[in-house]
């Protein structure tokens, strides 16, 4: 005999549905939760778990005195680390896939050597990727490598290693450095990302190091109506008593 579902899931499940369904859009202000209760033949606090679920899920957000909303689900990264794209996706319970778009040795123009710190014309690993959720596109990756530090880059089966799962496999990261800014594609990016020359995206330049070795350059972009960046700081308080 199959026991039943709880009744705090059915109504999680309700409100998912309405939500991935497009009836609950963006911003739409859910039934609060007297009325789930209601509705579920429910306690209040039975409905109070099914939307805090959804809360610390990222799905809705509560406005003391205003009620329950839907959020913007945009795909995030943090700002502050490196994320395996692949990990991240799939920890949201979504489907990660890519289409590899170049994968080729090229010599450094001008910009590429400053960027990576190699001289001019030497041979560098170039691969462009579209990392995609759902099945749809949110990172056009165009990177760099020097193959001193990972010679095996090129050889890699990008369709079951990201970039970034080789270059920690064959160099520990231990510093970055990102620059992140808004602009608007060009037509070959936009084309790529499946999104419109006038669709604003965030642009992040990264670089990595490996000790006192930089690793890789890469170039980031990501329709900015599907992907957010976060940042954390913790800042130490200082408990020292003043006179």
């Amino acid at each position: 005999m199959n026991n039943p579902k709880p009744r705090f899931l059915q109504i999680k499940q309700y409100l998912l549905e309405e939500i991935h369904s497009g009836r609950f859009a963006v911003h739409h202000k859910i039934p609060p939760e007297e009325q789930l209760a209601r509705d579920f033949g429910v306690s209040r606090m039975t409905a109070n778990k099914a939307i805090r679920d959804l809360v610390q899920e990222g799905y809705l957000v509560r406005q003391p005195g205003l009620g329950t909303f839907v959020t913007d689900q945009k795909s995030e990264s943090p700002l502050s680390e490196i994320n395996n794209i692949a990990e991240e996706v799939r920890s949201r319970g979504h489907l990660y896939s890519n289409r590899v778009l170049l994968c080729e040795e090229v010599n450094a123009d001008d910009e590429i050597a400053l960027r990576l710190g190699v001289r001019v014309g030497s041979k560098v690993f170039h691969s462009i990727i579209v990392h995609r959720e759902n099945d749809i596109a949110i990172q056009l990756e165009n990177r760099y490598v020097n193959p001193r530090w990972v010679p095996d880059y090129l050889n890699t089966d990008f369709s079951r290693q990201t970039p970034n799962e080789v270059l920690v496999a064959a160099c520990p990261i231990t510093d970055l450095e990102h620059v992140v800014e808004a602009v608007l594609p060009d037509a070959r990016s936009a084309s790529w990302l499946e999104t419109e020359i006038n669709q604003p995206c965030l642009s992040m330049i990264r670089r990595t190091w490996s000790g006192d070795h930089l690793i890789s350059y890469a170039r980031l972009l990501h329709p900015g109506n599907r992907y957010k960046l976060r940042s954390s700081v913790r800042r130490q308080q200082n408990h020292r008593n003043q006179n």
